[in-house]
Parts: C-alpha cells; structure tokens; sequence
C-alpha cells in the first residue's frame, strides 16, 4: 500500500491575499492522472473514500475557519462527507468523473441547494461543462494545458455571468502574467507564492539585531544578558519594549524605565511573541497582510522541522536548530535583501547556512522534505522520507498539528497587539 499524505496549499488573490486553501490528498489510489482497470478502480475509489473519511472525521476542526476548496469523488459526496464541514468553510470541487455521473450531480445539486459553493476543476470547452455554470461558483482553469483560445473565451463567460476563474498551475512569471492579463480572479501555483517576494517591507525593526534577538530568545535556555545587550544596542528596539512593558498589560506599580526591568516584566514567552509581531508589523505599528501570511509559514515550518527531528536519528542537529531553519526559511520574503546576505549576519551553524541556501547535508534533507510536503511532491517526499528514515504515515498529523500551533501563536501574537 502506498504512502498517504493530505497538505493544504494558499489560493491567492490578483492582490496576494489568501482567501483560501485547497486540500490536496495523496495516497494508495491511481485514480488522479493514472488509469487503471474499472474494477480495480473501483475498490480504490472506495478505499479512498474511507481513507479521506477517517481523516476529515478526526481533524476537521484543525481545518475550519478559513475556506477550504477539496475534490469530492462519487463515493465522497455519497458519503455526505461535505457535511463534517460549514457551508461556510468548504468549497465542493468536482471533476470529469462526477460530472458524467448522475447520481454523484444529484448530490452535487442537493449540496448547492444546502448553501455549499461548488468549483469544477479543469474546466473544459465542451458542451457536459459549459451546461453547468449557472450551478457553479467557481472555474478552476489549468494554464500550463489549455489553449489560449479557450482560455478567453471561458473566463470572458464566465467573468460575463459573475463566476470566479482561478488560474491552476501557474508555475512561471508568464503564465502568472498571462493569467492577470486574462482576467482571472484568482490564481494558485508555485509562480503565485513567489510574488508576494516582490513586496517590500517598509519595517524599521527589520534590522540584523532583530534576527539576532530572534536567535537569542529561541534558544533552549535564553541569556537574559544577551538579551539586555542586543535590545540596548538599538534605539527602536528600546523604545517599543520600553512603551510595551508600560501598557495596562505589562505596567507594575512603578513605571519601567530601563531594559532590564522590561525584560524581567515581560517574560521570554510574551518577549517571543512580541519579536513576531514586530516582524509582521510597519511603522506605524500595523500588521501588514502580506507579510501575516510568511509570518504564519514561518511558524508552520519552524514547528514542522522541529517535530520531524523527533523522528529521525540521521540529522545532527538540535531542536533549536530545527526550528531556527524553518523560522528564517522566510527571511529572503520578510526582509528587502539576499537570504545569503541575512544569514551572513546572524549566528546560526554552517549546517543550517547550507540547508537553507544549497539544501546541502542532512540538515537540508529534513528541510527539502518540508519544502516538497508544502508543493505536494509526493515522489520526493517518499524518497526524502526513506532517506531520513522517518515513518511517511506520521507526516500528515505532524503537519495538520503543527499548522494548529501556527495559528495558535499567530492568535497570541494578534491579542498581545490588541489586533
């Protein structure tokens, strides 16, 4: 039986703003891009069903609150699986095996009715799909395949009677700017997460000592000295922890007047909290969206590759080090300059310089399994599993707790900021 593996990836809109998630699955099945024989295919799509059904049973609320695109099969939508999820949740994707089923579109349509929003997934040119964009809300169109011609003509449709068309595949600069050329609403792809590096961070904290004080609250045991020292170094530093530790949250009968006090006031975890909302914030004190986003993907990363150390022996690294290599896999996002510059001025080991950069050793092993478990390349995660000698069965509910904890930190982070 093959490895099974569930991942959830951004679908962002023309302006980089994620306004939701398509859960991608991975498992024993051949059914996606494979043919088998039909009885063969058959028993699958049901030991897939099962498979999805237990999942979703177990964690759906680790996937709730935020929009949720995911492909129903026949037996899925027979199942009423769709209704582990609200309405306001889920968007039900359809492909070419349920359309040409009556009985699957019977449910299809008895879910619209119920108040869920429906998506077809690479949406064709042709009579059976073109039939029902009166009961869809969502056009997926695969960029990297379909003609220009087509292309055109379907989002000009579509756009006409109030539909969204979200770009697929766009995994390049010009089918990204083919697909805003075009007038799609949004898009999804490797190409799209990529833009938002392009954004400029206007945040004066965003300086070599924020990283080094990133580094020096994140260690096992912190030095409440060095601590001291690298926030006296820098003006901007000592006066938002200064007007920090005075608020109504923080103030003691006497008012703080140096860093120590702050510090010792504060404490390393609320210390760590706030660091993260520094980054993700502007001059003006604002937590910038753009940047929410890599903020949260660096809480993500940096649980994930702290947790699958556990579960390995072949990667001489600490915790600490773990989570410091999924923590600054953002900074070349975060930060207007080279990664290779950034890492330059922070002391981190060489083993994590060379992951970060070159992928290079066990180190960078454990992070290309991230990186590939993120694009849902499950060839490499299998080999990169092997390689490492982690069990690929404990990947999806490492990855679907850590992404738990993300949101938990960024919730944290939001209520110390008054957000």
């Amino acid at each position: 039986m093959a490895n099974k593996y569930i991942v959830r990836r951004p679908i962002k809109d023309t302006a980089s703003r994620v306004i939701g998630y398509e859960i991608l699955y991975h498992g024993e099945n051949a059914l996606y891009g494979k043919e088998e024989p039909a009885k063969e295919a058959k028993v699958n799509e049901f030991a897939v069903a099962d498979t999805i059904y237990s999942f979703l049973t177990q964690n759906s609320e680790r996937v709730r609150g935020s929009l949720n695109f995911m492909t129903f099969t026949t037996t899925l939508l027979m199942k009423k699986v769709p209704h582990l999820f609200d309405k306001e949740d889920l968007v039900i994707q359809i492909d070419d095996s349920v359309i040409i089923h009556p009985l699957a579109m019977h449910f299809v349509q008895m879910f619209k009715k119920e108040g869920y929003r429906i998506a077809v997934n690479d949406f064709q040119f042709a009579p059976r799909y073109v039939a029902l964009i009166d009961q869809i809300d969502y056009i997926k169109l695969d960029f990297a395949s379909m003609s220009d011609t087509s292309l055109a003509n379907l989002i000009e449709i579509a756009n006409g009677m109030g539909k969204h068309c979200i770009a697929c595949n766009v995994d390049t600069e010009e089918l990204y700017q083919k697909a805003l050329s075009y007038g799609v609403s949004e898009l999804e792809g490797e190409a799209v997460a990529a833009k938002l590096a392009s954004q400029a961070h206007d945040s004066s904290y965003l300086q070599s000592s924020f990283f080094r004080l990133l580094i020096a609250v994140s260690k096992d045991e912190p030095d409440i000295d060095e601590i001291e020292q690298i926030i006296s170094m820098d003006a901007t530093l000592t006066y938002a922890l200064l007007r920090l530790a005075n608020t109504v949250q923080f103030a003691t009968r006497n008012r703080t007047t140096t860093v120590h006090q702050a510090v010792m006031n504060i404490g390393i975890t609320q210390l760590q909290r706030w660091i993260y909302l520094l980054c993700a914030s502007n001059e003006q004190g604002e937590v910038d969206e753009f940047f929410e986003e890599f903020l949260k993907l660096s809480f993500m990363r940096a649980n994930f590759c702290s947790a699958l150390l556990n579960h390995t022996n072949r990667v001489p690294i600490s915790k600490n080090d773990a989570y410091l290599m999924g923590m600054f896999s953002t900074l070349d996002y975060l930060i207007d300059a080279p990664i290779e510059v950034t890492l330059e001025q922070v002391a981190i080991s060489d083993d994590i310089k060379n992951a970060l950069l070159h992928r290079e050793g066990p180190a960078g092993a454990l992070y290309a399994l991230v990186q590939c478990y993120e694009d849902a390349d499950w060839e490499s995660v299998t080999r990169l599993c092997d390689a490492l000698g982690i069990a690929p069965n404990l990947l999806t509910s490492l990855y679907f707790e850590c992404m738990e904890q993300a949101e938990e930190i960024w919730k944290s982070v939001n209520q110390m900021g008054g957000n």
